[in-house]
């Protein structure tokens, strides 16, 4: 079993397949996306090299993250790989939708188990100024789709002072009859937001307090999940998350490691640097590949330091999937 000296254990694989993102939203990438990194993106090959490597050293889910993975047009190519290779239980893909209604089948047939969409807003001109893309619509009908194919879907919507109050509302009534899981994220620094994240920053405490007092019940955490607490409702066929990066013990149940379209480890979302492991996953030795990873989890850090200001080398959101 893959395990830090801390005695954290990793089953759970955020593999990015691109750094590219169509979505210019307001919190991470608001002038659209710019290449800052020259290096080419991981084949689908490759990518299965990695998936390989981290199954060996007992991880259990593979979520494919971007960017936007649905850029690329392989990605079914690389949910497949996931989904066949041994000790892989589980295969998620984090997208902002606005493909899905054309993908989805696909994806589903490939072997995805698990879906989650970015929709901060449910109100669609709000969407569209988040976002700067009108296509809420879309997007719903995609999840809808996602829905009914089976596909267990979640919700990713990061918390915003301006207008919580009415955008949790409008999730409540949504929730009543859809059984998705919703997941407030805390805005997190990163090394372009600091002038937004000082305006727009909420504690995700804040919705959880109101969330308790109204009934909602804390679920057990699955060891292969990812950061959220979840809760339901009896009222409710959706459920709510919470995911509070601010939190003193957040880094204490870390158990996820990241891999970057570039073939880089990054130990954690806000490390100072991704450790690069290109020639080891070009080789196609997955025993090769799978000591050095493990000879480099020593070195994850206790904590990411958010609450110190420390970002790493974390400029937006896109390059790491979040």
């Amino acid at each position: 079993m893959l395990e830090d000296n801390l005695g954290r254990r990793f089953y759970y694989l955020r593999l990015s397949v691109t750094d590219v993102c169509n979505f210019r939203c307001n919190y991470c990438l608001p002038e659209g996306y710019t290449a800052a990194d020259d290096s080419p993106h991981l084949t689908s090959a490759e990518t299965a090299t990695v998936i390989r490597a981290f199954a060996s050293l007992g991880t259990q889910k593979v979520r494919l993250t971007g960017g936007e993975p649905s850029l690329r047009a392989d990605l079914p190519e690389i949910i497949a790989a996931a989904k066949g290779t041994a000790g892989i239980r589980r295969v998620a893909v984090t997208s902002n939708g606005y493909k899905l209604p054309r993908v989805i089948d696909g994806w589903r047939r490939a072997g995805l188990d698990q879906l989650n969409i970015s929709i901060d807003s449910l109100q669609p001109d709000e969407f569209a100024r988040i976002t700067g893309h009108d296509c809420l619509p879309k997007v719903l009908e995609g999840i809808d789709r996602a829905l009914e194919l089976g596909v267990t879907t979640k919700v990713n919507a990061v918390l915003l002072c301006d207008g919580a109050g009415r955008r949790l509302r409008d999730f409540l009534r949504w929730l009543r009859d859809t059984p998705v899981t919703l997941r407030f994220i805390e805005l997190m620094r990163t090394g372009d937001n600091r002038e937004f994240f000082a305006s727009n920053h909420l504690r995700g405490e804040t919705i959880e307090g109101q969330l308790v007092r109204d009934g909602w019940q804390l679920l057990p955490r699955e060891r292969d999940a990812g950061p959220a607490r979840e809760y339901s409702h009896p009222d409710f066929r959706g459920r709510i998350g919470l995911i509070t990066p601010y939190s003193e013990d957040f880094c204490s149940s870390c158990n996820r490691l990241r891999i970057s379209a570039q073939g880089r480890l990054h130990l954690c979302l806000f490390a100072e640097q991704g450790m690069d492991l290109l020639e080891e996953i070009r080789r196609g030795d997955t025993e090769v590949l799978a000591e050095r990873i493990r000879a480099l989890v020593t070195q994850k850090a206790p904590s990411h330091y958010l609450q110190q200001e420390r970002v790493g080398a974390t400029r937006n959101l896109a390059m790491l999937g979040g």
